[in-house]
């Protein structure tokens, strides 16, 4: 008996402290996840229902004032969450200008290389242009990820729905289960309704932050069903069928197209190519050229219609799906 007081002693101590730190535990992890779904939720709603959720006593940065003015606020924010990057509007558009003015600073340093003042305007407007076109180029990335792994996330939800689980549970354990970034917008659409947002609501925001033709016929087939009833399993099934047959015309179009691409990436690089290659090894060769009136307009001539060319064939080689 006094060999088995403290050991029941001891274990019971044990038992009470598991307990006290276990329940502390859960706290802070509901607390961790409720902060995740209110910044989720935050990040995604509409301008006009964020204004409930953040802080309205603080003074929005001076260029979001300007951009809103501008009617460039809306549109600079849908473009940097599409990408899926952590920016503000402002920091955008001063990384842009920091960029024209470092080309601005080298025209200043290297007046050889930037002798022609179009030169200074060119490198100006291509340093500040390329935040915004990683920018498009992240986007453009993740939506083809999203478009990729979409399939599987509606098989996904239809052996849920079949296994007897509600669509909202179904969409929780597919933002549990599948990666970023179909994970993080699953997620970001169960946070919503879940704090109170009506589904159809937060499916329409959905769609509105993946402007993809596969989430909208997404969105409309569960609006549709919730109102006229169905199998919603059976349509989100087939629905991911004609998506994976899009994907394999998608596929086979690429593959007959790839000659044209091939050809119009030569076409693009073979004459400034050439030119490099002729200043490297006979700069005099192109000097009388570049100090001419004529030959700058026929230099500046032959650049755009090198870009203007580049489009057309872009154009007549891209065939939507």
């Amino acid at each position: 008996m006094r060999v088995s007081l403290p050991l029941f002693l001891l274990v019971f101590t044990f038992v009470l402290l598991s307990i006290a730190f276990g329940l502390k535990f859960y706290e802070w992890w509901r607390k961790r996840e409720m902060s995740a779904m209110l910044r989720t939720a935050t990040e995604d709603a509409a301008p006009e229902d964020s204004r409930l959720l953040r802080n309205t006593a603080a003074k929005p940065p001076q260029v979001d004032v300007w951009l809103e003015r501008l009617a460039l606020l809306e549109k600079t924010k849908k473009l940097i969450q599409q990408a899926g990057v952590n920016w503000t509007p402002g920091g955008l558009i001063l990384t842009m200008a920091g960029g024209a003015l470092g080309a601005l600073a080298l025209s200043r340093l290297l007046p050889g290389v930037f002798g022609w003042p179009g030169t200074s305007a060119a490198a100006a407007v291509f340093l500040a242009a390329l935040p915004y076109f990683y920018l498009r180029r992240k986007r453009t990335r993740r939506l083809a990820a999203f478009e990729e792994q979409f399939p599987e996330a509606l098989d996904f939800l239809a052996r849920s729905m079949r296994a007897g689980h509600a669509f909202t549970i179904s969409l929780r354990m597919a933002s549990e289960d599948m990666p970023d970034p179909l994970g993080l917008e699953f997620r970001a659409l169960f946070n919503e309704q879940n704090l109170g947002a009506p589904l159809d609501t937060a499916l329409y925001n959905l769609a509105n932050r993946v402007p993809l033709l596969d989430v909208r016929f997404f969105v409309s087939a569960v609006i549709l069903q919730k109102q006229t009833g169905g199998n919603l399993g059976e349509i989100l099934t087939r629905l991911g069928q004609i998506i994976r047959g899009r994907f394999q015309l998608k596929g086979q179009v690429k593959a007959a197209s790839a000659h044209a691409r091939v050809t119009a990436l030569v076409l693009t690089i073979l004459p400034a190519a050439t030119a490099v290659l002729m200043m490297l090894a006979a700069p005099t060769y192109l000097e009388s050229m570049l100090k001419d009136p004529d030959g700058k307009k026929l230099i500046a001539g032959s650049i755009v219609g090198q870009i203007v060319g580049q489009l057309v064939i872009r154009k007549i080689i891209k065939i939507r799906v």
